[in-house]
């Protein structure tokens, strides 16, 4: 018996992609990928996930790709602002918004991203890392702080999440967003299986 686990353990390992040590941890020795639980800091925190928010057109909130024997990325479509009553944040940075309340728009949107997440993966714990951000700022074309607004989304996750939801991220102003939302932000992350 003992040599079938052994056996087993070689074939897993051999299986594994060498950047997969978190998977091989994971899953052999049943260390998680954090020190806390992620679903208990987000209830610490005063944050109720909310209800992901149906489509307002023909496409899904989340699809999963690229995946491997232990993990997967899952992208989530472009989220915005949704406050728990179903009404957007709306308004236009540069015009009728302050700066700081384009963060808070865009760490709202976080919120409403970790509820599709969540939906998606069922545990926050499996999350390895936040890979990409694309931050979009409804804005004028005079204004330029389009990356202090998306911080608002970025403080949050890497306040939640620690190192692994530092990311790769993209910052820009739009002419205009779908129902005027004042910011709508699209991620790519990796999750172990």
């Amino acid at each position: 018996m003992e040599k079938i686990k052994y056996l087993f353990l070689v074939l897993f390992l051999l299986g594994c992609a060498s950047n997969d040590r978190a998977a091989v941890d994971y899953y052999l020795i049943n260390k998680p990928l954090y020190d806390y639980d992620v679903e208990e800091k987000i209830k610490k925190l005063n944050i109720e996930l909310p209800t992901p928010g149906e489509p307002i057109a023909n496409y899904v909130p989340t699809v999963r790709f690229s995946e491997t024997k232990n993990s997967m990325l899952v992208y989530v479509s472009g989220t915005g602002p949704r406050k728990e009553n179903g009404n957007y944040l709306t308004g236009r940075l540069g015009d009728d918004m302050t700066i700081e309340e384009g963060y808070d728009a865009a760490k709202l949107t976080g919120i409403n991203i970790l509820a599709s997440l969540k939906k998606e993966i069922g545990d926050l714990n499996k999350i390895k890392r936040f890979v990409k951000v694309i931050g979009m700022v409804n804005s004028t074309a005079d204004f330029y702080q389009q990356p202090a607004v998306i911080n608002g989304f970025s403080d949050f996750i890497v306040e939640v999440f620690g190192d692994r939801g530092k990311h790769a991220r993209s910052a820009v102003g739009m002419v205009s967003l779908p129902s005027n939302i004042a910011v709508e932000i699209e991620v790519v992350v990796e999750v172990i299986k």
